[in-house]
């Protein structure tokens, strides 16, 4: 059997050292580190000012990983995202000049704000991890994490991602406004100076890498499969849902699970690793129908509507997992 001492010290280790900057919101930090862990993306979904760029850059710094930030707007180009040939004189060549696509971690800000044909620039990368500029591909470093922001109020001068896009982000994050004592601690922690400045690396690429290769090594009962399957296939039917999720919605409910097991001291998954990240992993992988929109019923509470009318395999698959 495999040992996965190593893997959860270090997935433990960047959610505790992330934690120190993004106070009381170990949910979505966790989220964030499970993107990571499953060499997926997390698309942060929230109102300006909570937080959403501090946690890229607090992952990426944890992690020790090359980062990197895309300011979107409505002018980018596409080459501004993947890089340039430029023409040396000297040499007589052209030079590729990367861009800010080609590192580990990258923050795609805002990115809603620009044009359809910028964001689809980003989608090679994501799927392929490669880019390709006038024929000639260039791969991205490993480890490779694309972390998106939009805010949802910000609905005049932005361009929606399009639903192949959504589909390539592994999981939807969202923080919140923090509470009142935790606003009170943020102010506190801020007074002297901001906590991502001293933030050090607790791992390195090497052994984020092993990690992403130990979660693959999480047993996951046939029960537990079929149950994710069956949880994926009723967004497909549902009154309230005009587009149901496709198979990427499944392997990441698989994989994801995987990575929450690893994080919670366990070498198997149980339904309620998959239960607690179906809303987070499916919500913006489905189309909620004109009727239910007027209705103001969202994504995410279909979802948990949806498993909670389907029966959860029982004790049964942890007691497999267990012999």
């Amino acid at each position: 059997m495999q040992d996965f001492t190593m893997a959860r010290h270090t997935a433990r280790g960047i959610v505790e050292n992330v934690e120190k900057v993004i106070v009381g919101k170990s949910r979505a930090v966790e989220l964030a580190v499970i993107a990571l862990m499953c060499r997926g993306h997390a698309l942060i979904e929230d109102v300006p000012g909570v937080g959403k760029t501090m946690l890229a850059r607090s992952i990426a710094r944890s992690a020790g990983c090359e980062f990197k930030r895309i300011q979107f707007t409505p002018d980018l180009l596409p080459t501004d995202v993947t890089g340039v040939s430029i023409y040396n004189q000297r040499t007589g060549d052209f030079e590729f000049r990367q861009g800010p696509i080609i590192s580990q971690v990258v923050l795609a800000d805002e990115v809603n704000r620009a044009t359809p044909k910028t964001q689809s620039a980003m989608l090679e990368a994501m799927e392929e991890r490669q880019v390709t500029v006038e024929g000639i591909t260039h791969q991205v470093p490993s480890p490779f994490m694309v972390m998106a922001t939009q805010n949802p109020i910000e609905y005049e001068g932005t361009f929606p991602l399009p639903e192949a896009q959504l589909d390539r982000f592994i999981l939807l994050v969202s923080l919140g406004y923090p509470t009142n004592e935790e606003e009170l601690a943020i102010i506190e922690g801020q007074q002297v100076a901001h906590p991502i400045d001293t933030l050090e690396a607790v791992t390195n690429a090497k052994e984020i890498i092993e990690l992403q290769e130990s979660v693959r090594h999480i047993f996951v009962d046939d029960l537990i499969k079929q149950y994710i399957v069956t949880v994926v296939d009723a967004t497909r039917d549902h009154p309230d849902i005009a587009l149901g999720a496709s198979p990427r919605g499944s392997l990441a409910l698989f994989r994801g699970g995987q990575a929450l097991a690893l994080i919670r001291d366990r070498d198997f998954v149980l339904p309620d690793d998959v239960k607690e990240l179906t809303a987070s992993m499916l919500s913006h992988r489905v189309i909620v129908s004109a009727a239910a929109r007027m209705r103001g019923i969202k994504a995410s509470e279909i979802i948990d509507n949806i498993v909670s009318e389907i029966t959860v395999p029982g004790a049964q698959a942890a007691d497999r997992a267990r012999r």
